[in-house]
């Protein structure tokens, strides 16, 4: 999927797809880190604080992108159906990167305040900076600030990025009774913006696998808590991530084409053969 986004010049060169670009960019990116967090789990591999905190300040830094991009694409819809005219001006290549470029530096941001939080734990008093415990995001939060930080920085952020895709949603029901506003247009956009809060969703509910997986293990034998985990894990985290690109790659008419082509290693059918230059 990522690659057919970079394949075409009008998916390089249409904000719509950059965003989603950028989304399925972080998702994959998260995917990764998950995995990479989740194997270091179950092969009960120790680390040090220092190699721990960079993983976890890595996996803090695209955690939060996704509900970001989710609200810059939901923005995005509600302006190409209540402003068809300005669309062009207001979402251009440009604004859209900078857009992007304010949604990683928020993200940024809060990681550079973990940092900030983490440095006031005393690690000079420790005997030995190796980890007694596998490496998580809970693990690396060792002062209470840090805690706070972490539910205040989240609620707020989903808490937001909620008020935003619902707003757009209204102003596009709003809108289509509107004489003037294209009605094919605006419930396609409906649709859309019914698929970024599911999306939303989806990343609320990953914030919430380790406080959950927390709070199981104190209550259940080791088998069962591992079990549980495990289908949590690939319930919350893998599948979400894994259908959402076929999910808008397969209901996107420009995307569609390019997406089964590509996936057939290019053979040229004509039933599937893209037409886009």
């Amino acid at each position: 999927m990522l690659f057919t986004l970079r394949s075409k010049p009008v998916f390089r060169e249409t904000p719509r797809y950059i965003l989603l670009y950028n989304l399925l960019f972080a998702d994959t990116a998260q995917l990764a880190m998950s995995q990479l967090m989740y194997l270091l789990h179950a092969c009960r591999m120790k680390l040090s604080y220092p190699v721990c905190g960079v993983l976890t300040l890595i996996t803090n830094l695209i955690n939060y992108i996704s509900p970001l991009t989710l609200v810059l694409m939901s923005l995005e819809r509600y302006v190409a159906v209540c402003y068809p005219l300005r669309h062009a001006t207001i979402i251009s290549i440009r604004n859209t990167g900078l857009a992007i470029i304010t949604a990683w530096s928020f993200s940024l941001l809060n990681v550079v305040i973990r940092v900030i939080l983490l440095l006031q734990f005393p690690f000079q008093d420790l005997e030995s900076l190796q980890m007694k415990q596998s490496c998580s995001l809970l693990a690396m939060i060792l002062v209470p600030a840090s805690d706070h930080f972490d539910k205040a920085y989240t609620c707020f952020l989903f808490a937001s990025a909620g008020v935003a895709v619902i707003s757009s949603y209204i102003g596009v029901i709003v809108a289509a009774r509107s004489a003037s506003t294209d009605k094919a247009s605006a419930h396609k956009a409906r649709k859309t913006l019914l698929l970024h809060l599911m999306q939303l969703g989806l990343s609320l509910s990953s914030t919430f696998f380790n406080p959950f997986s927390f709070a199981i293990s104190k209550i259940l034998d080791r088998v069962t808590f591992y079990r549980i985990q495990s289908l949590l894990y690939v319930g919350v985290f893998l599948l979400p991530r894994c259908l959402s690109s076929l999910i808008y790659g397969l209901r996107d008419q420009t995307i569609r084409p390019v997406l089964i082509y590509h996936h057939c290693c290019g053979l040229k059918l004509s039933s599937i053969q893209p037409k886009l230059h």
